[in-house]
């Protein structure tokens, strides 16, 4: 299958992320696109993975439909894609998603389960973890006593900025902060336990969330390759860096190549393309959602 790298249909443009572009289709509704692009370190790479972005909208879809019990969440009642729409981009059904607009809370909604990546870095210099002590003597990918919740800013450009939780009641007042960890805790020890059955560790994800109507809502993709860190259970073995399936292959490549880290990225090799496309196929097969888009 061709990868998509950006997308075009007879809509007006709401938005262009670093994954999704999303369209207008009513002052209420929006459809939302998951290509294939892939970033690293906050930048857009210019090569794309093939099926990356129907893996991120299929089990963001899964995810959606299985939490409804924890929080409500952005996706429409109706999914139908018009004919146009759908003679206009390939696979479009299975890219897309409707969704009700909301006004985003910029905040990132971070919970670890494990300590790896900044928080592990965070933890060998400070003996923490956003302002939250932990025990001594942990190892790089040790799983922790309990869920932690380490909120970030979501930044509109440039990079975000972990904050601790009482600097989030600060900024976002006492009642929303509380609500927003309340669910990401709640959401993220649902997904960890899926994950378990299914021969993953959720290592640690993001959430991001708005306001419809006055309510805070769970959107965006959920739970995601591009959004966690999923370990194969049978391979875990805490002190140091674990095989993973999600976009840690990439930022691994690029740190190893000793790329700034600064626009503009350098091109992906073929190898790495096809074994970060494999990665995120893997996560989808492993999680095995049930669910059915309408196809109308």
């Amino acid at each position: 299958m061709n990868a998509i790298l950006t997308t075009d249909l007879p809509l007006p443009v709401h938005s262009r992320g670093k994954v999704r572009d999303t369209y207008r289709l009513s002052d209420r509704e929006l459809l939302m696109v998951a290509t294939d692009r892939i970033s690293a370190f906050d930048v857009v790479l210019p090569t794309p993975i093939p099926d990356k972005g129907r893996v991120l909208n299929w089990l963001t879809h899964g995810w959606l439909s299985e939490t409804t019990h924890l929080i409500r969440n952005h996706v429409a009642g109706d999914q139908s894609i018009s004919r146009e729409l759908l003679d206009s981009q390939p696979d479009l059904r299975e890219r897309a998603m409707r969704v009700v607009m909301a006004e985003p809370i910029l905040f990132e909604c971070v919970v670890r389960g494990y300590i790896s990546g900044s928080g592990w870095k965070d933890y060998e210099r400070t003996g923490s973890i956003a302002g939250d002590r932990l025990p001594v003597g942990l190892k790089e990918s040790d799983r922790l006593p309990e869920p932690i919740f380490t909120p970030a800013t979501k930044a509109l450009t440039g990079h975000d900025e972990n904050i601790s939780r009482a600097e989030l009641a600060r900024r976002a007042g006492l009642e929303l902060a509380d609500t927003l960890e309340q669910a990401s805790l709640a959401l993220y020890r649902f997904g960890a336990q899926r994950a378990l059955e299914r021969g993953l560790i959720l290592a640690d994800t993001k959430f991001e969330f708005g306001l419809h109507d006055g309510e805070v809502i769970l959107i965006d993709e959920v739970m995601t390759p591009d959004s966690s860190r999923f370990w194969d259970l049978e391979r875990y073995r805490p002190g140091g860096p674990q095989p993973s399936f999600d976009k840690q292959y990439v930022r691994d490549y690029l740190e190893q190549i000793g790329w700034s880290k600064q626009p503009p990225a350098p091109p992906l090799p073929p190898e790495v393309v096809q074994g970060t496309s494999a990665r995120y196929l893997e996560a989808m097969r492993r999680l095995a959602f049930r669910y059915a888009v309408a196809r109308t």
